[in-house]
């Protein structure tokens, strides 16, 4: 004898199916044991899977806990938040008007605000409130570090005015990795044992490598995304690295208010990440497309 739950596949930062950044999603997770989070997470393999259930901490809405295909709990609000609120959204669990208003999400132990807009042609925006950007430790063998990417020492470093690898969390803390140009990001060849041994030294969790030179109109930075420390090969959105590295280009003066990042194109999916900094805190925009929906058989 089996149970089933229903569950959704989300296609993150951007309005078309199979582009973006895939989110699965099941609602109503309440009932589920704890031991089945991760192991329904590996079942679907994707870069993380997002569980919805009632909030624990006062203020909230609604509470979000999101593991990767390794079975590793994350708490950035990135695609896995973003995916989720746009679920809300467009299934109506939000009320009239497919959700527009504020709204308030409990990551872990953080409630932060999340803003949907249910535009005039049917689309919905999510805008998500991350925590103030706190700029963390350097990482200075950058011998080593070059290695581990499979790039030349001479092209770590987007501009002389950046750090050249520094961690920055606005939520979960990323490695951000500055490189010559969107080439070099391309080509990169990131080996995660190597990169494992580095990213606990720095307090790191996933490493972004980006390049100031987007292919893109209207862009700022290139990026790819990965995540050895997590199980995450590669990423292609990642709003829990986009708002880091918009703060950091924000911080040097590299970036205005409003930054948008491209990345996924390695990967066939992409993506396009739009990061406001005009507050205390970044806030990480964007849409999502519904891909799949279905039932997860569970044994009882």
């Amino acid at each position: 004898m089996t149970d089933s739950i229903p569950f959704a596949l989300v296609d993150v930062f951007t309005d078309r199916p199979l582009e973006g950044n895939p989110l699965a999603l099941v609602p109503d997770a309440d009932t589920l044991p704890e031991a089945l989070l991760p192991r329904i997470a590996g079942e679907f393999n994707q870069a993380e899977t997002t569980f919805l259930l009632r909030p624990t901490q006062a203020g909230a809405d609604w509470r979000l806990r999101s593991f990767t295909a390794a079975g590793v709990e994350v708490f950035g609000a990135g695609h896995n938040a973003l995916g989720a609120w746009w679920w809300l959204a467009a299934t109506d669990r939000l009320g009239q008007h497919r959700g527009d208003g504020l709204w308030h999400q409990q990551l872990g132990s953080a409630v932060l605000p999340v803003t949907v807009t249910a535009q005039p042609d049917g689309l919905i925006d999510v805008s998500m409130r991350q925590q103030p950007a706190e700029y963390g430790e350097e990482l200075t063998d950058l011998a080593e570090l070059a290695d581990a990417l499979g790039v030349n020492s001479d092209s770590l470093g987007a501009a002389k005015d950046l750090p050249v690898a520094q961690v920055v969390s606005t939520g979960a803390a990323h490695l951000m990795v500055g490189l010559r140009d969107r080439h070099t990001v391309d080509s990169a060849t990131p080996d995660a044992a190597r990169l494992r041994k580095l990213l606990p030294d720095v307090g790191g969790q996933g490493v972004y490598l980006y390049a100031l030179d987007p292919a893109e109109a209207n862009a700022h930075a290139h990026t790819r995304f990965v995540n050895p420390v997590a199980g995450i090969t590669e990423d292609p959105a990642t709003g829990s690295a986009a708002g880091p590295l918009a703060s950091l280009l924000h911080h040097h003066g590299r970036a205005g208010d409003n930054v948008t990042i491209v990345q996924g194109h390695t990967l066939n999916r992409p993506s396009r990440i739009q990061v406001t900094t005009a507050g205390e805190a970044p806030c990480v925009i964007g849409r999502a497309a519904l891909a799949a929906t279905g039932q997860l058989c569970m044994p009882q």
